[in-house]
């Protein structure tokens, strides 16, 4: 009646569900991963000049020169320069008003110009791009705190207020091709 030589069945795990939780944990990660996307250097750009246009004339002592060199110097007015000093000798030149000579005649006709040489490391020019918005940041601050006392960051933006700081100073930076050598 019994038969004790019988061999039992080996119990198994059943492989037919195991392919759909496989595609649903699929699913899952590739809903709930980020990839991050280089978005790049965000510049709002001029608009494009007519064909016919000539440009505008500028004042030499209204053009603040910086040059970032193939071994990563920077040139202000060929003037060695530290990167931490960038901001401050931007806004001295920016709110000079034409008290001195040298700098410009006023905020609004402040031309900042960067040169790049195509060895430049990323690394130099990213610091130094981040000076020239931080001194334009920082005069906004300060125009924004005086007029309207708070922050130009805490203004609405496009409001009329945050246009009034802009128009004190505007940010005219001119970014030149780099040089090939």
């Amino acid at each position: 009646m019994f038969n004790k030589n019988r061999k039992r069945e080996e119990p198994e795990v059943g492989g037919a569900g195991m392919a759909d939780i496989a595609f649903l944990l699929l699913i899952f990660f590739l809903l709930v991963t980020t990839i991050d996307i280089d978005t790049g250097i965000g510049l709002q750009l001029p608009p494009a000049p007519e064909e016919d246009q000539e440009p505008p004339p500028i004042k030499e002592r209204n053009l603040l020169n910086i040059l970032v060199n193939a071994e990563g110097m920077i040139l202000i007015d060929d003037e060695p320069t530290q990167v931490g000093e960038v901001k401050q000798i931007i806004k001295d030149f920016v709110t000079n008003r034409g008290e001195d000579p040298n700098l410009s005649d006023s905020p609004d006709k402040a031309i900042v110009s960067i040169k790049t040489a195509r060895q430049t490391p990323y690394r130099t020019y990213i610091n130094m791009l981040d000076e020239v918005m931080g001194a334009y940041n920082e005069l906004r601050d300060q125009a924004s705190q005086s007029e309207f006392g708070v922050p130009y960051s805490q203004l609405e933006d496009e409001s009329d207020q945050q246009q009034a700081v802009r128009d004190i100073y505007p940010k005219k930076i001119s970014i030149a091709e780099p040089d090939e050598g």
